[in-house]
């Protein structure tokens, strides 16, 4: 069933993609910068672009897609638990939806709301996929409180969510299918896994309708879920294409699920 599902995510994206070739305001420490690999297409940022010296842009459309995303989430995955909202905005209010795990879904997912309120800079062939949202979904047993995310540890979940979303605004860049970016330049492991970098994949194991979003408005909002990369599998991925990396996590049964201790697809 999965596989199938995957076929049917697989057979829109390639047509939607042919052709076509992040900072945190609610905690005090940015992190590693994090930038799309260059090897991908040209213009990316990387390390000696930071915008750590500008000042902050306030946000023109502030929760302009806030009750569709939601009633979206709610319609697809299950009741938002809690919203952790941010304090201070940085050309996006970028909020993090938590839908809290049930029996039937033994597992969290947290999902974006606000890094579609602004269009990315997408290349001209693209002008209806150049807005998104992103997601990724942890074991229930993973603490997601205010207390507990004073640890790097369990905090960094959200942290990439924000970071990659606010990302193309920074950057005047995008974000799409496939997509890699890596804990900096060279990649450093994230937190306290062995996990280096992220890809932009579709959760394939949630309905195929959850991947897109049409607005009362007309705005196309795609979600993507964030896979956590081994350094090995970053690599293949630049050598041998998204594809054939999703074919061997598809594999080894490796979804948007986050598992510290999941096995390296391509490591001999």
């Amino acid at each position: 069933m999965l596989n199938s599902i995957r076929i049917t995510f697989i057979s829109v994206l390639v047509a939607a993609f042919a052709g076509s070739a992040a900072a945190d305001s609610t905690k005090s420490t940015a992190g590693n910068a994090i930038a799309e690999t260059a090897k991908e297409r040209p213009g990316t940022p990387n390390k000696s672009q930071g915008a750590s010296n500008r000042p902050v842009t306030t946000p023109e459309h502030s929760t302009e897609n806030l009750e569709e995303i939601q009633a979206h989430v709610e319609k697809h995955i299950g009741e938002i638990d809690t919203v952790f909202h941010e304090l201070v905005s940085d050309f996006i209010h970028l909020d993090v939806l938590f839908i809290k795990a049930t029996a039937e879904r033994p597992y969290h997912v947290l999902v974006t709301s606000g890094v579609s309120d602004e269009p990315m800079k997408v290349p001209e062939n693209m002008a209806d996929q150049d807005r998104v949202e992103l997601l990724l979904a942890l074991p229930k047993e993973w603490p997601l409180t205010d207390e507990s995310f004073s640890s790097e540890n369990n905090y960094w979940p959200v942290r990439w969510l924000k970071q990659v979303g606010r990302l193309p605004h920074t950057y005047d860049t995008w974000l799409g299918w496939g997509h890699t970016i890596p804990n900096g330049d060279p990649a450093e492991p994230i937190a306290n896994t062995k996990f280096v970098g992220v890809m932009l994949s579709p959760a394939y194991a949630l309905a195929p309708e959850f991947f897109q979003l049409k607005t009362k408005k007309g705005k196309n909002i795609r979600f993507y879920a964030l896979i956590p990369l081994y350094q090995e599998e970053m690599d293949f991925k630049l050598q041998s294409g998204a594809g054939a990396l999703e074919e061997k996590l598809n594999k080894q049964k490796v979804g948007f699920l986050v598992n510290l201790n999941r096995p390296n697809v391509v490591q001999k």
